[in-house]
């Protein structure tokens, strides 16, 4: 990260700049050899009583005394991947979202209420694409409402981390109370050199619904039950894979779902006693090539922050991270 300019250091950011992308330069509290400034790339996002926010990727808020800093400049947004599919956060909202379903929805302005009896966070979280119609704290009474009566803890989904994100809304919830609890990354890639893996997809079953060998692999599969059946089963077009190693006719699943040019691989397992042998990957590919013949041409997946075997899976596969998305809970 570069700041000088003949030299000199300078803090080229004013309040004015609120909204925009920035990176800033500002002295340690601990001070010290080797540790006297810190950096901090994110949207500006406030500038009030002498203390500067900025939302970085983690959605978390960095918030920076003025007194302290010592340079910052507006850049420019992520620059555009050289590889695989472009795509624009709002795109991608509306393709995660529509491969995921809850089982109850109700709209609060642009934002979506969903409800699926508390089978996992994306199917029972809001998702505040756009206006909520109301001034924010409303909102968020209402989003508490809404799920407290239905014996859910209330969550709201948002993203950071791409053009267009929502670290905005991320600083305000936390203004409101509000905190991130988890944090997951959406990553794309080329759908074809997926399909193209060196993978022996012999022993992959493709079917159009989850069986009973599936879903006992599933590890969130623990209370079985209709919301948990309709969540998996919606979306466009659903594949589920079975893989056989051995004498166990499901030693890994997963799940893959194809919306127009899109193809969104979800719920990949492996039974530990048979990691490292392949079977994710065969499950992928196989996944891939039926989505290929569907006529998509482009892949993604979501991966939680500290799985780093399906991180290091994924980065061999070509899959770079498009942007992060978060759950905010009530403090």
């Amino acid at each position: 990260m570069e700041f000088t300019m003949g030299g000199r250091l300078e803090v080229r950011i004013t309040p004015a700049d609120v909204g925009k992308r920035v990176s800033v330069r500002r002295r340690s509290e601990k001070g010290g050899a080797g540790a006297e400034f810190m950096d901090t790339v994110g949207v500006l996002t406030s500038w009030d009583h002498g203390v500067v926010a900025i939302t970085p990727k983690s959605g978390e808020s960095v918030h920076i005394v003025e007194s302290s800093l010592v340079a910052g400049k507006v850049v420019p947004a992520a620059p555009a991947r050289r590889r695989g599919p472009a795509a624009s956060f709002p795109e991608l909202a509306a393709v995660t979202a529509r491969a995921w379903q809850p089982v109850e929805s109700e709209p609060l302005g642009d934002w979506r209420l969903r409800a699926a009896g508390g089978f996992t966070r994306r199917a029972n979280s809001a998702l505040p694409l756009g206006d909520p119609g109301l001034p924010l704290g409303e909102a968020l009474g209402r989003v508490e409402r809404w799920y407290e009566g239905r014996g859910l803890p209330p969550y709201i989904q948002t993203a950071t981390g791409a053009e267009g994100t929502q670290e905005a809304l991320c600083a305000e919830l936390e203004r409101h109370g509000w905190r991130r609890e988890v944090t997951a990354e959406v990553r794309i890639a080329a759908l074809a050199p997926v399909g193209d893996l060196d993978a022996d997809v012999s022993a992959v079953r493709l079917s159009r619904e989850p069986d009973e060998t599936w879903l006992s692999r599933y590890q969130r599969f623990s209370a079985p039950g209709p919301h948990v059946l309709r969540v998996l089963g919606g979306g466009p077009s659903v594949w589920f894979a079975t893989a056989a190693g051995g004498s166990e006719a499901s030693a890994a699943v997963g799940r893959c779902v194809v919306d127009g040019r899109w193809a969104g691989f979800m719920a990949v397992e492996v039974a530990p006693e048979h990691r490292r042998r392949g079977l994710a990957t065969s499950v992928m590919a196989a996944l891939a090539r039926q989505a290929l013949e569907e006529g998509a041409s482009a892949a993604w997946l979501q991966v939680e922050e500290d799985n780093e075997g399906a991180r290091a899976l994924y980065d061999g596969m070509g899959f770079a991270a498009h942007h992060r998305y978060h759950h905010f809970r009530p403090a």
